[in-house]
């Protein structure tokens, strides 16, 4: 029987300050982007490679990330990644060229890829004894997610409007030197034997660049063009080598395997689209806050709070409740579709609009949507693998959210610009191209809660991990 660790929830503390971190670096960049765009010289169209060479390399590399994290030891690979993370931190924020802050952005994905699964494993080891335990850990962990990714474009805000934007990255230095010093109060794993399917890492990262660097030019070249399709096919036909890959090699980076674990296929689906619905929702909204209504970097920023407010409630206060008692796959599914309805609502902005009737309103339905939906999916996702393999299925899930967002921004962006979000100072075609991209994302959050209704099983083993909360001895009053 395994020791209870008695500092696992100053431990969970540490993972969750790390997962929003993570997932706040994929957002705190956006007010901050019309700034860098002036300094570095960027181009429209090069613009948002900002965003996307952190993602691409962090939902790329997810996979590889979990693998090093079950063979090298997890806590080994956590730290490893906030080193990462705070060397391309020093780059993104000294950057003085466009194509220096790209790879800056690049180098910190890498970190985040090595950071977000291993923090799963350990996550997974502190709390594993107790299924109720793990049920709190998880949805405390889960929230820190979504509320990162809404926070950042605050936090964003703040540091451009009062300070410059280098600071947005130079924020996480002190963070991950913080965050090294505090990694002994997590466990210590021993590296067990194993190769890395380094040739599967490189397939499916370039297989997801390629996606995605397509997507992001095909509306300046043309989507039937020659080159486009030529992009995407090469795209498709890499990510089938990575899988044709992955049934051949004695250590796979993804053991197909895994796939058989009850739940996983469909909730990663549903991640996928939770994703591609929910992070442009963000990026579009936090364009008609600054473009349309003329908000300031701060408060376009400030606005977007209250979400963040109400996911931490509900994530950390309810949705656990709610899935002792409905499980996962009613949350799952309404949660999308609560999204969907907010997307909606968000669709009917207007040029004269205000926050209080445009925004403020249906923005909170979104967020009710994504707090209910999220936990319940990262859950349904990790519930049923080995401890073993705790890390492959976080870096299974990390991806597929990550991949949705950057898919997802991608096609949006697209159709977002060939329905006038490009033509800076006309607020109603501003206007115009925002709407069609909430509209965009209700329909692929409607069909995410769609096929969960028809695909996923009822599922209820989860639900009892949060049933009611664990007994706390001494010292363990963080977790509360």
């Amino acid at each position: 029987m395994s020791t209870v660790n008695p500092r696992r929830w100053w431990a969970l503390l540490v993972l969750a300050a790390a997962q929003f971190m993570v997932i706040m670096d994929t957002s705190i960049i956006g007010v901050a982007l019309p700034e860098m765009q002036r300094d570095l010289g960027f181009t429209p169209g090069d613009l948002q490679w900002v965003f996307n060479a952190y993602v691409i390399a962090f939902g790329g590399l997810l996979l590889l990330g979990g693998r090093l994290s079950d063979l090298l030891g997890a806590r080994r690979i956590f730290a490893s990644g906030w080193v990462v993370m705070i060397a391309g931190s020093i780059v993104a924020a000294a950057a003085s060229t466009a194509w220096v802050e790209v790879v800056g952005r690049a180098v910190q994905g890498v970190g985040g890829a090595l950071i977000a699964p291993a923090s799963m494993t350990l996550l997974m080891m502190l709390f594993g004894h107790d299924p109720k335990e793990l049920g709190r850990a998880l949805a405390f962990y889960g929230a820190a997610a979504p509320a990162g990714g809404t926070a950042g474009v605050f936090l964003g805000g703040v540091f451009t409007e009062w300070m410059s934007w280098p600071w947005v990255f130079i924020i996480y230095i002190p963070i991950g030197i913080a965050t090294l010093l505090a990694t002994g109060l997590l466990p210590a794993v021993q590296s067990r034997r194993g190769s890395v399917d380094v040739l599967g890492a490189v397939s499916v990262t370039a297989g997801l660049a390629l996606a995605v660097f397509s997507i992001v030019r095909a509306p300046e070249v043309g989507w039937g063009e020659t080159e486009t399709v030529l992009e995407l096919v090469g795209a498709a036909a890499l990510l089938i080598l990575f899988f044709l890959i992955q049934r051949s090699v004695r250590a796979p980076l993804m053991p197909l395997g895994v796939w058989r674990t009850p739940g996983l296929g469909t909730s990663n689906l549903a991640m996928t689209l939770l994703g591609a619905a929910w992070i442009p929702m963000w990026y579009f909204l936090n364009l008609y806050l600054q473009q349309v209504l003329g908000y300031g970097a701060f408060a376009s920023g400030a606005a977007l709070l209250p979400m963040t407010v109400l996911l931490m409630i509900f994530m950390t206060a309810i949705t656990a409740k709610l899935m002792a008692r409905f499980g996962a796959k009613p949350l799952i599914a309404g949660g999308l579709l609560i999204l969907a309805l907010g997307l909606v609502w968000l669709s009917a902005v207007e040029p004269t609009g205000t926050f209080a009737v445009d925004v403020l309103p249906a923005s909170l339905v979104a967020a009710l949507g994504m707090s209910l939906a999220y936990i319940p999916t990262l859950m349904s996702a990790i519930s049923g693998v080995q401890q073993e393999q705790a890390g492959l299925a976080s870096g299974i899930v990390n991806t597929t959210y990550q991949v949705g967002s950057a898919l997802g921004l991608a096609a949006l962006t697209a159709l977002a610009t060939s329905q006038g979000a490009g033509k800076l100072g006309n607020l109603p075609a501003l206007t115009d191209g925002f709407s069609a991209a909430f509209i965009a994302a209700a329909g692929i959050a409607a069909t995410g809660a769609l096929l969960t209704a028809l695909l996923m099983r009822g599922q209820k083993a989860a639900a009892a991990q949060a049933e009611e909360p664990a007994p706390q001895s001494h010292g363990e009053s963080v977790g509360a």
